[in-house]
């Protein structure tokens, strides 16, 4: 099939137009799977919503199978128009959080419950209406247009809120099954702006656990002071020789490897849309005073050394006087492309050993960053799908502050990898009142429609 301009145009002024007239039906399947309580971390709710999941994309048409693996099990499926035509290899997952705390909902946080235009349910925004638009896309397309113009893939995950333990080895070992030429996700909230947000790569993460210990139990601090040692100053001694006092982190090596920002990437910053009384409002923080391009450096470019929590001694109401006999700390640590987390901690183990050899260190995990490269032909393809779907110039970012695991598709199955988020900006994903518009949802339908056309008109 090809199609030009004119044509294209054209169905997919049908296709949006058959949305619409089904968006009460497309609701009512997406409530089916949101009523699905499909906790990854109380493994609850797997199975079942693989079920369902596979059901809804055998009637749209895509060749589906649920496949078992270590841990939670994969849903695969597959439209193939040509061997030799562009593939679109689409990525999400059907587990959710917690509800927790639960008496902080508004309303039931497995009942899908519409408040002003917005669903409100756990998992409705992080990331099972941004996956349901995904399958819907492609069978208003099908039933509109009688077929696909390009190959379309889909895998979908249920451990991406435990940290997806599994999916870089399944992809590994499947990388011929899920060949594609560019992999679409749709995670996450759109810009704060509101306007639609092209992504380009995310931050990588090591997360790293210090204890640290005193004497064999907690001590009165006057008839003990300066006598029983206490924990939280050797960790307290410790982090002041890791980080200098504007903020540069002094463990050797820390910095290797980052990969220089390119002129289009600084262009990119350059463009951002930036409005920082709003940023302050949103962060709760009145004094925020970066300028836009050290804003969206620091937020995207440059890695982070978070103290996450920090645990020792007395915290209760009232007064307790005692010299603590633990201390706790944990770290995340926020990578940018090349950083390897393993590369990471093992250089922070090495200088917590000299310092401070005493101090347990303990690495709790890590995901690798990743960026696709801007200049990128089909980056400017689907740039220009996103515009014409939503009807409004979107925000083209080379990456995004948090952590996903992008790897997979740039390192693993070494392909280009593009994430549009489709839900509302405060979606408030993992919080209670986790919420996505009704308009979010039915326009990401739309964005998928447009970009599987565009793809296929420049290819």
């Amino acid at each position: 099939m090809t199609l030009n301009k004119t044509e294209t145009s054209v169905e997919l002024a049908q296709i949006e137009e058959m949305i619409d007239q089904r968006k009460e039906a497309y609701l009512e399947t997406l409530y089916k799977l949101l009523r699905i309580e499909s906790i990854s971390a109380q493994n609850k709710g797997i199975d079942e919503a693989c079920e369902m999941i596979k059901e809804e994309m055998e009637a749209a048409g895509i060749a589906t199978t649920i496949i078992p693996y270590a841990g939670n099990p994969f849903v695969y499926g597959e439209i193939i128009k040509d061997p030799e035509a562009f593939t679109l290899l689409i990525y999400g997952h059907y587990d959710v959080q917690p509800p927790d705390p639960v008496d902080e909902w508004l309303s039931p946080p497995f009942e899908p419950t519409i408040r002003d235009g917005k669903i409100y349910c756990r998992g409705v925004g992080d990331n099972k209406g941004q996956l349901m638009a995904q399958i819907l896309a492609i069978k208003s397309y099908i039933d509109t247009a009688g077929e696909l113009p390009i190959n379309v893939k889909f895998i979908f995950e249920g451990e991406e809120e435990i940290s997806s333990p599994n999916l870089a080895s399944f992809v590994a070992d499947n990388k011929e099954l899920l060949k594609a030429d560019l992999v679409y996700t749709s995670d996450g909230p759109k810009h704060d702006s509101g306007a639609p947000l092209v992504l380009l790569g995310v931050r990588g993460l090591t997360y790293i656990e210090l204890k640290a210990k005193g004497a064999k139990w907690d001590n009165h601090s006057g008839n003990k002071g300066n006598i029983s040692p206490n924990p939280a100053w050797k960790i307290i001694d410790l982090l002041n020789t890791m980080r200098d006092p504007d903020g540069r982190i002094l463990i050797d090596g820390f910095y290797d490897h980052i990969r220089p920002i390119t002129k289009k990437e600084e262009e990119l910053i350059r463009n951002l849309p930036f409005d920082k009384a709003n940023i302050a409002e949103q962060i709760g923080y009145d004094q925020f005073d970066l300028e836009k391009e050290d804003y969206y450096r620091k937020l995207t470019m440059e890695p982070t050394f978070n103290i996450a929590g920090f645990t020792s001694g007395y915290g209760g109401e009232g007064s307790k006087t005692i010299i603590p006999s633990t201390a706790t700390l944990k770290m995340d640590i926020r990578l940018v492309v090349d950083q390897d987390p393993e590369d990471v901690f093992n250089k922070f183990a090495a200088h917590a050993k000299k310092y401070a050899p005493d101090i347990e260190v303990k690495n709790l995990g890590g995901m690798k960053p990743s960026r696709t490269p801007a200049d990128l032909e089909i980056v400017g393809v689907v740039t220009n799908a996103v515009r014409n779907a939503f009807r409004q110039e979107p925000v083209l970012q080379p990456g995004m502050g948090g952590s996903l695991p992008d790897y997979v598709w740039t390192d693993v199955l070494e392909t280009p990898s593009i994430i549009i988020p489709y839900a509302n900006f405060d979606e408030a994903n993992h919080s209670p009142n986790e919420k996505m518009g009704v308009d979010d949802f039915v326009n990401g339908m739309k964005c998928t429609c447009h970009v599987i056309a565009e793809i296929a008109k420049h290819r």
